[in-house]
């Protein structure tokens, strides 16, 4: 296992931050960048990423045979073998190529940092289904006892960002398959992520599946089914009518004080009310009552 000077992307800088510093000073001294045999590395069983497509891998093994690994893997030593924290697809991609040996960058980080920056490097790459990455957020959070805050500016994300990212997993499962599955998108469980109706998100979902629903279309089915269950308004109960003598003093009342006068009730119970307009037509109202004209 010969130790030898390799070029780091500078993408990778990026994502790992906060601690790319240490990973540049690395780079700069060529220490930690080595060649190691593919058959001395092991994956690491916390990974946020579960699932690997099948034909971006061979197409990134065919892209490896033809310029080498451009990026070193990133790893922490254990014991005489090697642990990957990031570039695990370059990995499996490099074995589907046939590579003996590949580069990689030796760091000393604890499991908090290795989890994050595993889950740094997925996310910013967007190698993460929707529903692996709101797990890795989960985990991350519980793990190390962040906020949703401190979680947002680790992955550069904003808060509700990550907010809704952690509302797909209270999908139903069936929802949740299809997002891991890339039969919906993200977009599609967000705005399924605002019913509360079990049996009809999983409808919803296998509709959009079937009849390939946009986002758009989604949330249309959405609203329309929202109005249908708004209740119809009211009718206006009509006002019960009066006997003839009330109706006549009514309309005495309305020509006496020249403004708007109804009554409710019966000969022998109810009430009167007396609309005005302004202070002065309040003041002329008053007056025409108490007789001070």
């Amino acid at each position: 296992m010969a130790a030898q000077k390799s070029g780091l992307g500078r993408g990778l800088d990026a994502l790992l931050n906060p601690y790319s510093d240490s990973v540049e000073e690395q780079e700069k001294n060529g220490a930690g960048v080595l060649t190691v045999g593919v058959r001395e590395i092991d994956t690491n069983a916390l990974q946020p990423r579960k699932q690997f497509d099948e034909t971006s891998l061979n197409e990134l093994a065919e892209s490896i045979r033809v310029h080498g690994i451009v990026q070193p893997l990133i790893v922490k030593q254990k014991g005489g073998r090697y642990m990957i924290i990031a570039g695990e697809r370059r990995f499996r991609a490099a074995r589907l190529a046939g590579l003996t040996e590949v580069p990689v960058l030796v760091t000393d980080y604890d499991e908090a940092q290795i989890h994050e920056v595993s889950l740094i490097e997925n996310i910013q790459r967007e190698d993460l289904n929707p529903i692996e990455e709101a797990a890795a957020i989960r985990f991350l959070m519980k793990q190390h006892d962040m906020t949703q805050e401190e979680v947002s500016g680790r992955l550069g994300k904003s808060r509700p960002a990550i907010a809704n990212a952690l509302r797909l997993l209270q999908l139903p499962e069936s929802v949740i398959e299809l997002l891991k599955s890339g039969a919906l998108s993200a977009g599609h469980g967000r705005t399924l992520a605002g019913l509360t109706d079990k049996a009809q998100t999983e409808q919803l979902a296998k509709e959009c599946v079937e009849r390939e629903y946009s986002v758009r279309v989604l949330e249309e089915k959405i609203k329309a089914l929202s109005e249908k269950k708004k209740p119809a308004a009211k009718e206006k109960k009509e006002k019960p009518s009066l006997p003839a003598e009330l109706q006549s003093l009514e309309e005495a009342f309305r020509e006496s004080l020249g403004t708007k006068v109804s009554f409710a009730g019966s000969n022998t119970r109810g009430k009167i009310t007396i609309e005005y307009f302004s202070r002065e037509d309040l003041e002329r109202v008053y007056e025409k009552i108490s007789g001070k004209e």
